[in-house]
């Protein structure tokens, strides 16, 4: 079965088919969560949906000991045991109770990733993503866009420093 892209410039001419294929290949998926930021807008981040195994709004974290004070605990999913990261306290925010929990793999690890809440599945031209500057702070940004239907910008996490130790 063709994709959609494929049918609708079946009937176009070979130029403007060729261009709008072309463009149709650089787009990615993107999760858009938020993290709530107390007097200010919604921080708006988004990950590669080809990372993202599952989200969960019903679970239970056991604390475990001598963790770095980022690291929630452990999640048993269905009989795998997968680390549970808040990403609030990775930002230097208050942690809250309540929230989303992001199942991402990458390099065939599994990463639980607590969130405030999800936004929505869209549709990014990675073209226009723009890299952040080296002298970040946000080590975990990859790169940022702005997508005009979401009011604002959203930043790119990157899962390869996500994942990474310290």
């Amino acid at each position: 079965m063709a994709n959609s892209v494929d049918n609708d410039i079946m009937f176009l001419d070979p130029e403007t088919a060729a261009a709008r294929k072309a463009a149709a290949t650089n787009l990615q998926k993107y999760l858009i969560f938020m993290i709530h930021d107390e007097g200010a807008a919604d921080l708006k981040f988004g990950i590669n949906a080809d990372y993202v195994v599952e989200i969960i709004n019903s679970y239970t974290v056991t604390y475990l000991p001598m963790m770095p004070s980022y690291l929630r605990g452990v999640f048993n999913m269905r009989g795998q045991i997968t680390p549970i990261m808040d990403f609030r306290l990775r930002l230097d925010k208050v942690p809250t109770t309540d929230g989303l929990l992001l199942i991402l793999n990458y390099n065939d690890m599994q990463l639980g990733v607590l969130v405030d809440a999800v936004d929505r599945m869209i549709d990014i031209d990675e073209n226009t993503i723009t890299a952040v500057p080296a002298q970040s702070s946000q080590r975990f940004v990859s790169g940022m866009c702005t997508i005009p239907d979401l009011s604002g910008t959203m930043m790119v996490l990157s899962c390869e420093q996500l994942f990474a130790h310290e």
